[in-house]
């Protein structure tokens, strides 16, 4: 499938204007557009047989379709996509801007509280559904579980010590399957009474480096002896070579030297798996829009997502707001009222810098 910005690239002028009209009418109204409505639009003068060919080379390109015969086109998901990400001019207004500021702007020291706001100023101002991911926690965790979504998606359940519950979307370390996330799970949930995120990861990284040094140990004799010899020293993939391993059935302890590091190698992978899960579980993404189909988390095929991530005064990801509405959202206003919300969110509780 060719990309987004390799099309757009290769559209001339008049292409690209007729792609836009049809999207911004199918936005502004929710109806199909015709041919003969853009000749009246169009910044140069052209005849509707012209503009019908147009349509046609774009609907060849699977960007506009016609929702039933003889009616006018309006966009396809792929469609929609593209004008997104490569065509949409998004403008804060000064109004919504105003709106804005009055409610999230309000002085409040419970963040609770503001949350609740910039939900219901969300929806008041775009009049689509709110989504308010609240501060991630730095606080003792009960209990810990990995979600497979998708093979590049999974979702981390947090118990919190106070009852409270955080979901957070990641993405999984390539090849981790359900088992290696219950799994991983399972060893943290042993260890995890009375520790925040932060001290799983220390205790993680902790029990790495003892697993580390526990190998050099049984290694080094086997080395000293030409028995073994380390290939990719220090890296990820590190490996130990025996050789003569005759000898080594022979000798009865070194043999068992070996069994036992062969185990410590698979109990250093896992852990440094789960050191990244814990590392992945506290990262963000930027800003994100999901149209129709992409926006697999909510399962709602017919709906968009805009979502902006805010930050704290580390400039650390800790939350994200977002809209939630049909695939025809005003995307050029709905955007910059999410990232501006997201902003003013993170200002408010990163408070006055010094």
């Amino acid at each position: 499938m060719i990309e987004n910005a390799q099309i757009l690239s290769e559209m001339n002028h008049r292409s690209r204007e007729v792609f836009r009209r049809v999207v911004e009418g199918y936005l502004g109204t929710g109806d199909p557009v015709g041919s003969r409505t853009l000749t009246r639009t169009m910044s140069e003068k052209v005849s509707a047989a012209t503009i019908r060919n147009v349509m046609q080379d774009l609907e060849y390109l699977g960007l506009i379709q016609a929702p039933h015969i003889s009616a006018g086109r309006i966009p396809t998901q792929a469609g929609l996509r593209m004008f997104v990400d490569g065509l949409l001019e998004a403008q804060l207004g000064d109004e919504d801007r105003e709106r804005i500021e009055a409610t999230v702007g309000a002085s409040e020291d419970d963040v609770s509280a503001l949350m609740d706001r910039v939900g219901s100023a969300l929806s008041g101002i775009t009049q689509g559904a709110s989504l308010v991911l609240s501060p991630k926690r730095e606080a003792p965790i009960r209990h810990i579980e990995f979600v497979s979504l998708a093979p590049d998606r999974a979702l981390v359940v947090l118990v919190f010590a106070d009852g409270h519950v955080e979901n957070r979307v990641f993405q999984p370390p390539p090849g981790q399957t359900p088992s290696a996330m219950r799994e991983a799970a399972n060893l943290l949930n042993s260890m995890i009474e009375g520790r925040t995120i932060s001290d799983l990861k220390a205790l993680m990284t902790g029990e790495v480096a003892a697993r580390r040094r526990e190998i050099d140990t049984l290694a080094h004799d086997l080395i000293e002896k030409g028995l073994a010899v380390w290939e990719n020293a220090g890296q990820d993939g590190e490996r130990l070579i025996v050789r003569g391993r005759a000898n080594l059935l022979e000798g009865g302890t070194d043999a068992e030297n070996l069994e036992r590091i062969r185990l410590l190698f698979d109990d250093l992978e896992r852990k440094r798996d789960i050191t990244e899960f814990l590392q992945l579980t506290e990262e963000g993404e930027g800003v994100r829009i999901f149209i129709g189909s992409e926006n697999k988390l909510f399962s709602l095929s017919g709906s968009s997502l805009v979502v902006s991530p805010y930050m704290n005064a580390d400039r650390r990801i800790v939350g994200a707001v977002g809209v939630i509405g049909p695939t025809r959202l005003n995307y050029g206003r709905i955007v910059p009222i999410v990232d501006y919300t997201a902003q003013l969110v993170g200002r408010m509780l990163s408070g006055p810098r010094e």
